[in-house]
């Protein structure tokens, strides 16, 4: 949400913890390229986490890209894709994270894109699981945005380490080409461990333009018994990022709100669909 501060230097990295809090938020994801030292700097690992205690705030994951597809063809480039996300699960642990987020990203035909992502995830949760760190995978272009095939890998993995991040608005495959963001999120949620509200635009009422944010949560919350963390990412431009953070999360307390007052009303459901 602050990606653009934090490219002008206009925020250090140091000090996300510390703005979070004053944006009403208690709990933080980072984003590996934002970092401004290696992973494996124990002093920085040490200093973030201290700003992390001083503000109050929790280290929830690590979104990781730029580090190799997952799913590569190629056997040694796949090899060294797992390898690269070794630092990040490290560092996940060494804040107190839960998990990092990572890519689905191959080559080729759907069914041998989904092997060799499954290949390369199961070996990343292998390694993550010596240090108790999940692996989660977001909708995130290409065929990632398709919710069945992402959630056929996730089944493939066959790891209890690999889970899903579902994104609200992820859901483009191709400049052509758009998956229906519900049934995506749907698809995704018997897996997830975290979830991400991506928001853009707003109306005069403070609802988001692009998703509806009471039919997505009524699909994580309601459906689907998910009781974590949700993420705020504001992507707009129309206004400060900032302000874009706060009407996300103003958005997301009203209909938390909402649908608190109707699960009180309501008689009990059966099981939801998530385990």
């Amino acid at each position: 949400s602050l990606h653009r501060a934090l490219r002008a230097q206009e925020l250090d990295h140091l000090d996300f913890p510390r703005r979070a809090k004053e944006l009403g938020t208690s709990a933080v994801e980072y984003v590996n390229t934002f970092w401004r030292r290696p992973a494996h700097d124990a002093e920085y690992l040490r200093e973030l986490q201290q700003r992390c205690s001083d503000a109050g705030v929790r280290s929830l994951l690590i979104m990781c890209d730029g580090l190799g597809a997952l799913g590569d063809p190629d056997p040694a480039r796949r090899t060294r894709a797992v390898e690269n996300h070794h630092v990040w699960v490290a560092a996940a642990k060494a804040l107190g994270c839960h998990a990092i987020r990572v890519n689905a990203q191959s080559e080729g035909e759907p069914d041998e894109q989904q092997r060799l992502a499954a290949d390369g995830l199961r070996r990343l949760c292998e390694y993550a699981d010596g240090h108790g760190i999940d692996v989660l995978v977001e909708n995130h272009g290409g065929l990632s945005s398709n919710g069945k095939w992402l959630a056929a890998v996730l089944r493939r993995v066959e790891h209890r380490r690999c889970g899903s991040l579902p994104d609200f608005g992820n859901f483009r495959i191709r400049d052509d080409e758009h998956y229906d963001r519900y049934q995506g999120v749907d698809e995704l949620m018997p897996f997830a461990r975290a979830v991400s509200a991506k928001s853009n635009d707003f109306d005069e009422h403070g609802h988001e333009v692009h998703t509806d944010y009471r039919r997505m949560l009524e699909i994580v919350v309601v459906e689907h018994g998910y009781r974590g963390h949700v993420g705020i990412e504001y992507e707009g431009a129309s206004m400060p990022e900032s302000d874009g953070i706060v009407r996300t999360r103003r958005l997301l307390e009203q209909v938390r709100d909402e649908l608190t007052k109707q699960l009180a009303a309501e008689p009990p459901r059966a099981q939801p669909k998530s385990t």
